[in-house]
């Protein structure tokens, strides 16, 4: 799938908006709150979010991952936020729209960062929750759980291979 990112403006809050609420969808459908409820509680947890990225993550850029051509202005069919810090590189975020999912979009993404992380020599670092599908996406790709479950997120990481040579080398006796 033919994908550009681009860096997230004020007027994409609508965009930003759906995309997060597909993921909160399945939840929602559970309750049976009034549709002005569902936008309002919507709205609130994208706006917790969006601060607790920025205040915890400062450094942290969030991108539209937009398919088509630029000519068309294309679409917006998920976003992505990275924290590239001088010792990691941390996906706060990869969301894409149920639409886009299953096409081999986040994997190449995913694959995208890895290269990066390898040109750059640090790790590839994620958080994600423990029944999460795209689990098994990360791990087909190397990803492997850091540390200890924190309530209901594994942190996960990738190393880039000389990074994996030195730790494999550091075991031998």
């Amino acid at each position: 799938m033919r994908h550009r990112l681009r860096p997230v403006t004020p007027d994409d809050r609508a965009a930003l908006l759906a995309i997060y609420a597909s993921t909160r969808a399945v939840e929602l459908g559970l309750t049976d709150w009034p549709y002005a409820q569902q936008r309002a509680f919507i709205e609130m947890q994208f706006d917790a979010q969006t601060r607790h990225y920025a205040q915890q993550r400062p450094r942290g850029t969030c991108q539209l991952i937009v398919t088509g051509d630029e000519a068309t202005a294309g679409r917006a069919v998920g976003r992505l936020w990275v924290d590239r810090g001088a010792d990691t590189l941390h996906v706060l975020d990869i969301t894409l729209l149920p639409e886009a999912r299953g096409q081999g979009l986040g994997g190449l993404l995913l694959r995208e960062l890895m290269a990066e992380a390898q040109q750059h020599g640090t790790p590839l670092t994620i958080s994600v929750e423990l029944h999460n599908p795209a689990r098994r996406l990360y791990e087909r790709l190397g990803f492997e759980p850091r540390g200890e479950v924190q309530g209901i997120y594994q942190r996960m990481a990738w190393q880039p291979a000389t990074q994996r040579q030195t730790e494999h080398q550091e075991c031998l006796p």
